[in-house]
């Protein structure tokens, strides 16, 4: 959905409550996060949510009312509207979240932002008690990541992570040659057996994108890694696409002698993989690093 109009959806939900607080996937939305874009799983736009703690109001088309208790802390004014702060939205999102996936997915793209880490939504989960959906948040706590690129890397993610239950996973994380060099970053990685995983969307289809990455896939390759792709079907149906990672595991637990790859990085290699590390980065830095995960 185009960002101007799901933005266009918050203001005017929030001019309709204007006592009230736009939060959950609002607060994201409205601060230009890609990821929060006011639609389910299925594409269909889903109401804006809005915590008003002082007077009752009724409803109407395109938000909804909460009236759970709202400390002051939690409270800001964004860019001219009233919201809740990152922390509190996230966690909102992800206790009403209709599964686990969702609610996962969600957590993931806040940390993407970089407004929230793992740390400080675990820390604000601890603090509630009794709240609707707090268990819902603390599980989806113990599967979120902070470095995924999209709501797709996130469920290729879950599949291995739940359906599998493969833990020693790491996303969009630098592999590197023994002599130290770069040889790609692919969506996800199974470090135990050295398995790739990657998605394949339309942007992957055609073109030089196309070609990079089967260039990548190569280079990698020949490191000793396999290879599992996931693709748009395989999100209605995940079946085939575990049944492929189990033969790719199965191949690479196979292969003999030393590892040719690590995840280690060199010295002079500047880390992204955590909110906190992307937090330290200049601006110049956040550029040149970055740009690739908005891409």
């Amino acid at each position: 959905m185009d960002s101007d109009l799901v933005q266009q959806r918050v203001l005017e939900a929030a001019t309709a409550v204007p006592d009230g607080y736009i939060t959950g996937w609002a607060t994201f939305a409205w601060s230009g996060a890609r990821w929060f874009d006011g639609t389910d799983r299925d594409g269909r736009p889903v109401p804006v949510p809005i915590v008003l703690h002082r007077h009752r109001r009724v409803a109407q088309r395109g938000y909804v009312i909460s009236q759970e208790r709202l400390a002051k802390r939690h409270c800001r004014e964004l860019d001219g509207i009233l919201g809740t702060d990152p922390t509190r939205s996230i966690a909102f999102e992800v206790r009403y979240a209709p599964d686990l996936t969702s609610a996962v997915v969600a957590l993931d793209m806040a940390m993407a932002t970089d407004l929230v880490s793992i740390a400080e939504v675990a820390a604000y989960a601890a603090s509630l008690n009794g709240w609707t959906g707090i268990p819902h948040l603390r599980e989806a706590i113990q599967h979120a990541v902070e470095n995924s690129w999209s709501p797709m890397e996130s469920e290729m993610r879950l599949a291995w992570d739940i359906e599998l239950g493969l833990k020693a996973i790491v996303c969009n994380h630098p592999i590197f040659d023994l002599a130290g060099n770069h040889i790609g970053t692919p969506d996800l990685l199974d470090v135990e057996a050295g398995v790739v995983g990657e998605y394949d969307g339309a942007l992957h289809l055609a073109g030089r994108q196309r070609s990079r990455d089967i260039t990548r896939e190569g280079d990698l390759r020949r490191l000793g890694l396999e290879y599992v792709t996931m693709v748009a079907d395989d999100r209605r149906d995940p079946s085939d696409f575990l049944r492929r990672t189990q033969d790719a595991r199965r191949r690479a637990l196979q292969i003999r002698g030393p590892r040719q790859w690590t995840i280690t990085p060199p010295a002079w290699w500047t880390p992204t993989t955590t909110v906190e590390q992307r937090r330290a980065l200049t601006a110049d830095q956040r550029e040149r690093f970055l740009r690739l995960r908005s891409a």
